[in-house]
């Protein structure tokens, strides 16, 4: 059986890596936004907007859930902690 290895990242190689990220990030936009376009031309071409309406209650709801999941998880580690 091996031994486990394990990755030695510093500080230097994280900054190093989130940089290479975001400059990876800079200069491919379009294939960012290449994800929504039909999304884009669906919510663009209806005229009473109860879609796009829809579309960004259900992103709010996406976004909200993993927030409200850790503050439940932080506030049980709180509560056992202070007992």
């Amino acid at each position: 059986m091996e031994p486990h290895r394990h990755i030695n990242l510093t500080k230097t190689s994280i900054n190093s890596l989130f940089v290479i990220l975001v400059i990876g990030l800079a200069l491919f936009p379009s294939q960012l936004e290449a994800q929504c376009a039909m999304c884009r031309a669906v919510l663009e071409s209806e005229e009473s907007g109860t879609a796009a309406e829809g579309i960004n209650n259900g992103i709010v709801y996406l976004m909200a859930i993993p927030y409200v999941l850790v503050a439940g998880v932080f506030y049980f580690v709180y509560r056992k902690m202070r007992s």
